[in-house]
Parts: structure tokens; sequence; C-alpha cells
């Protein structure tokens, strides 16, 4: 059985897609709207990506910037568009006002998902108390990643969390993989690695030119390299 670390790419479009894919990347994670860190991507948009990869896609739920889960209703029949659609692997995460993770709304769209694997975002970043963030996701459904740089800031100031989070990897709160992300550079890898990380989100880093230019297949495969530890 094959355990190279995961490498996601943010993709926006079928040529992110196209391009993530040819340089290596393993899954993507599908948003809009950049400007707002990204918000949820239209159904035609994710059917546009999956008839164009063959990649495992993950798709936002969120529908405005910031980390509060605003309409709940509307984002239950979002998810609920994208399940008919064909949407199989989601990406969320919600705080109410303390900073605590607002889990009456994280539950009801977890409920819309019937099973299917999802992500709790960078909303842990913020959290006021993310140990307990943890505790009280534990057990819901499908939860099977974090998508973290281990502090707001990003990895610089956020890499000893990282590593103390991933020696804790199988007590109760902890089973689910570390998703590195957020200010994540190459130089980052070779310690995350170490410490027996094994899954890597990135962006900008995806995009030499910036937001504004596609995903380059040349960056995504010389990240595919160093997370292989080549």
């Amino acid at each position: 059985m094959s355990t190279r670390a995961v490498l996601e790419v943010i993709a926006l479009d079928p040529e992110d897609a196209i391009a993530a894919q040819a340089g290596g990347a393993d899954r993507l994670e599908l948003v809009t709207d950049m400007a707002a860190d990204g918000l949820t991507p239209a159904a035609r948009t994710f059917a546009g990506i999956r008839a164009a990869v063959d990649l495992d896609l993950r798709v936002m739920l969120r529908l405005a910037d910031g980390f509060a889960a605003g309409d709940v209703d509307r984002l239950v029949r979002v998810a609920g568009e994208l399940r008919a659609a064909g949407a199989d692997q989601f990406v969320l995460g919600f705080l109410g006002p303390d900073g605590g993770v607002d889990i009456e709304a994280v539950e009801r769209v977890v409920g819309e998902l019937d099973g299917c694997r999802w992500t709790f975002h960078r909303a842990i970043d913020r959290a006021a108390d993310r140990a307990a963030l943890r505790k009280q996701l534990a057990d819901l459904p499908g939860l099977d990643c974090y998508l973290t740089a281990g502090a707001a800031s990003g990895v610089d100031d956020g890499l000893p969390t990282l590593l103390a989070e991933a020696g804790r990897s199988g007590e109760p709160g902890y089973g689910q993989r570390l998703l590195v992300g957020g200010g994540l550079r190459l130089d980052h890898v070779p310690a995350l690695l170490a410490a027996g990380i094994d899954g890597f989100h990135i962006g900008g880093a995806a995009r030499p030119g910036g937001w504004g230019e596609p995903v380059s297949a040349a960056a995504v495969a010389r990240w595919r390299r160093v997370v292989d530890g080549l």
C-alpha cells in the first residue's frame, strides 16, 4: 500500500485542475473568490472539474468571508445541491462569536453530507481553544482531516503547535490527518515530514504568477518532489 504524503492543491476551474493533476497533486480543494479566502463554487463548476480530472475533490462549504456560519439553512441547501451533482468530499468549519466551534452549525451541515469525508479548515487556527475544538468534533462522522498552519499567522509561527499535535496522533481528538497549509513553504516540509505529518496544502504556491494566473504544473511538480522527500 502506498504511504506517500497527500498533496492538495486549490483549484478554481478545470484548467487549474488539469495542471494540478499533471504536476502530481493527489487531491483538489475547490473554491471560488479567493479575495474572500475561498467560498463555495457553483455546482456547475464542480461538475466541470469532475469531468476534467479523476482526482479526489473536496468542495468548500463557506458562503461569506470570515468563520461565522451565517445562513445555515442555505448552507444545508447548497451542500445538498453539491451532493446531488456528485460531490462526495467537503471542506467546512464554523466558529461562534466566542471563538469556540459552532457545533450546531457544523452538525447540521455534516448531517446533510450523509457520511461523506470532510476537512475542518483553518477556522481551527482562529479558535479560542483548539484542543477543546478537537474534542467537540472528535466523533462527528466523516471528519478525517484538519487544514491548519498551527497559528492564524501561518506556519512560521505555528510550527511548534503542528509538531506537538503530530506527536499526539492517535490520541482522542487527534486521530485525523494534519493537512498543513497557510504560509507553507518548501523549506518547512522536511521538518514536517520528519514529525510524521503527511498532508500538505498549497494555493498561491502553485501559482508563481499570482492568483490572477492558473495553476502551474511545473510548480506543483516541484512540490511533489519535495513532499515525496526527493
